[in-house]
């Protein structure tokens, strides 16, 4: 990927870089209709989900007890999103310094966790099993020890249990994304090899998130601040919460184990600038100045397509033959979470853009308005 010279001060958004549209190569009347699409198409969901007793599309068809909340929820903002060039501020619309839900980005967050075990020698390889880096009892049994780091990075895992009060169940025969059809979710089905079935489901990125804390043995948010947040200078104002009952035991002491998005309450709560700091450092390759905070044969990794579901990678979506967004250029990729938020990569065109809270239909509208804004570099 090319990277971007440019990354903003330290903890200081106000006096990141601002280049007019003209000046980064976008057109400024077309640029203009696009932040236009974003601000008058705003999620359908309720303000303030905790007050409407659910999550429209999870929780809220999912049966009791199923559909309990367990972590905190934030009442939300409006449309707000950035939009970078050459690490750049080029647009901005909203407010962008406002924190709020992420939802399932959370889970490219974990993947990026993941790839610093493997960096600092914690996982020996991602095709190792699980059961032979840690010993837990959710990854023991003939079906669940056979499990390896790809096949939860890759959703392919095919764990089964129940986690935190969730069963593998409840997320069965789930649809993510436009035009979704989610009348069987929930619905019992046969479990396959690790591997060989490709599934979006909560409970199994939840147990990843709980593998990843006993390789560590350190909270995630913590490893997440010392080794990503504060060296990309992130604000102190994010947060990931974890569930009313996800405090275990690790090595003697208790820590929280964090979900992989806001399914079921909790998650990262965050405001847009740290969205796009974290964009920028992905954009670069895992390389911010001269720190080599992730290896690029990591990124490279997690943007590459799975033989079984190609417009996904490591827990991030990909734009394989335009299978995710077709009027998105095919080397764009994605973190995405329910609602709708995203951050948006694309390395042909130098570009990193956090959109937050725009409905899921017309999406790819959006991102084509704002690619067709956007001239090569």
């Amino acid at each position: 990927m090319s990277a971007s010279s440019y990354i903003p001060a330290a903890h200081v958004d106000q006096d990141w870089a601002r280049v007019s549209p003209a000046d980064a190569g976008i057109d400024p009347e077309k640029l203009q209709v696009a932040i236009s699409f974003a601000e008058n198409n705003e999620s359908t969901w309720p303000r303030d989900l905790a007050d409407a007793g659910s999550v429209p599309g999870l929780t809220q068809i999912e049966p009791e007890p199923l559909n309990k909340f367990l972590g905190p929820l934030k009442p939300r903002g409006g449309p707000a999103g950035l939009l970078l060039r050459g690490g750049k501020i080029a647009a901005e619309w909203g407010d962008p310094s406002r924190v709020d839900m992420t939802f399932s980005i959370a889970k490219s967050y974990l993947a990026v966790l993941c790839g610093l075990a493997v960096k600092d020698g914690l996982i020996g390889s991602i095709d190792d099993t699980i059961s032979s880096t840690i010993d837990i009892p959710e990854f023991s049994g003939d079906h669940n020890s056979k499990i390896t780091w790809r096949h939860l990075l890759t959703q392919t895992s095919e764990w089964t249990g129940t986690l935190f009060d969730k069963p593998d169940q409840v997320d069965h025969y789930r649809q993510v994304g436009a035009g979704s059809d989610n009348s069987r979710k929930g619905e019992l089905r046969p479990i396959q090899e690790p591997g060989t079935y490709w599934e979006y489901n909560d409970v199994r990125v939840n147990v990843f998130s709980l593998a990843l804390l006993h390789t560590f043995k350190k909270p995630l948010p913590d490893v997440l601040k010392e080794r990503i947040m504060d060296p990309i200078g992130a604000s102190d104002t994010w947060v990931w919460n974890g569930y009313e009952n996800s405090t275990v035991m690790v090595d003697g002491k208790p820590m929280t184990s964090v979900p992989g998005g806001t399914h079921w309450g909790g998650g990262i709560q965050i405001n847009s600038f740290d969205h796009a700091r974290f964009g920028l450092l992905i954009a670069n390759d895992g390389k911010w100045g001269d720190q080599q905070l992730l290896d690029a044969s990591w990124v490279e990794q997690m943007r590459t397509p799975i033989d079984i579901f190609p417009a996904y990678g490591f827990l991030w979506w990909l734009n394989t033959n335009g299978a995710h967004y077709p009027g998105a250029p095919e080397t764009s990729f994605f973190a995405l979470g329910a609602g709708n938020n995203l951050i948006w990569i694309d390395p042909a065109l130098d570009i990193v853009g956090v959109i937050r809270w725009i409905d899921q239909e017309p999406t790819g509208d959006l991102i084509k308005a704002f690619s067709d804004a956007i001239q090569p570099s």
